[in-house]
């Protein structure tokens, strides 16, 4: 069964950082796994996954800009990763694998959004193909050492999974892109991954959770122009924020460490979190916080599996991949 969507009263919130909640957690002699560990939420995590004694394994798209994005945080190394690309996802996994390490915790950070419609790979739409197919392909090549290590996976989503389900009749968009609905689509698609694969791996000691970061200003937003988000009321005309309820990095980074080192989800998975709590379910009329039925359906979520197995010809739980 899955983990009902109710919050579990955590004790932290909106305002928690990552280093609070790792607050009394040793991960010495861990091993974790961060996509995009060296900017934003991402860099963030990497940090704190850091201070708290763990070996942090940062994956980028450019090496070199990574490494000398983390080259002073003691514990953290590189390697490179295209996640609009299956050979590279091949190459980084066959790396890991040979060289027999464990992975304790893996955490799905890097991402793009609303950029403007972009074709990778056979034809695939780049939100989906870098947000899910990439991670997807990836946690099913390094599954055997997910599960030595036990791991918990987690995967980043968003809010914006409320834009747009799974477009099963077109979910590259070949029929008209729209960069906000593929931007949703993504975001469930993260979603749906989790709670499969929680329902896949727990027999093996392997959970995976989804989550919501919040708000935050960060390199995400690259592709908006200044003038959308003051529109929207994100920022202001110098670019400092002006929404209230903005997170800094650090608070936007906490949810994804919670997910990943909480003692409070022993036992738990295939949930969906936020504001470092397990999610209650959104509001039927679509306003607010939560998450949507469509994003924690495990029939759903079953179908995107053997989808993407499809797509990136990897499964690591089926015989004929």
């Amino acid at each position: 069964m899955t983990t009902p969507q109710h919050k579990i009263g955590s004790g932290f919130g909106a305002r928690s950082t990552a280093d609070d909640v790792l607050a009394g957690i040793d991960l010495s002699g861990r091993t974790a796994v961060v996509t995009g560990g060296s900017s934003g939420l991402g860099l963030e995590t990497t940090r704190a996954l850091a201070r708290a004694g763990a070996r942090v394994i940062v994956l980028a798209r450019r090496r070199a800009a990574a490494q000398e994005a983390v080259g002073g945080i003691d514990g953290v190394e590189t390697d490179e990763l295209d996640l609009a690309d299956l050979d590279s996802v091949s190459g980084f996994a066959g790396r890991f694998l040979a060289s027999g390490r464990d992975i304790d915790i893996m955490i799905n950070s890097a991402g793009v959004m609303a950029c403007p419609e972009t074709r990778v790979g056979p034809g695939w739409e780049a939100q989906f193909a870098v947000n899910h197919l990439g991670h997807y392909a990836l946690v099913n090549q390094l599954w055997p050492a997910l599960a030595r290590g036990g791991a918990r996976v987690v995967a980043v989503s968003s809010g914006g999974h409320g834009n747009s389900g799974i477009r099963w009749d077109d979910v590259h968009f070949e029929h008209g892109y729209d960069r906000w609905q593929a931007y949703g689509q993504a975001k469930t698609a993260n979603a749906l991954f989790a709670v499969q694969l929680d329902a896949l791996g727990r027999d093996h000691g392997v959970r995976a959770f989804s989550l919501h970061p919040g708000s935050i200003l960060t390199p995400l937003q690259r592709h908006l122009a200044k003038e959308e988000m003051v529109a929207a009321g994100w920022i202001d005309e110098s670019g400092s924020p002006t929404d209230p309820t903005f997170k800094t990095p650090a608070q936007g980074a906490a949810t994804q460490v919670w997910a990943a080192t909480s003692p409070q989800l022993a036992g738990l998975g295939g949930v969906y979190c936020e504001d470092c709590d397990i999610a209650g379910p959104a509001p039927a009329d679509g306003s607010g916080d939560g998450v949507r039925p469509h994003a924690t359906d495990p029939e759903q979520a079953a179908r995107l599996w053997e989808l993407s197995a499809s797509l990136t010809g990897v499964d690591a739980f089926s015989a004929t991949h």
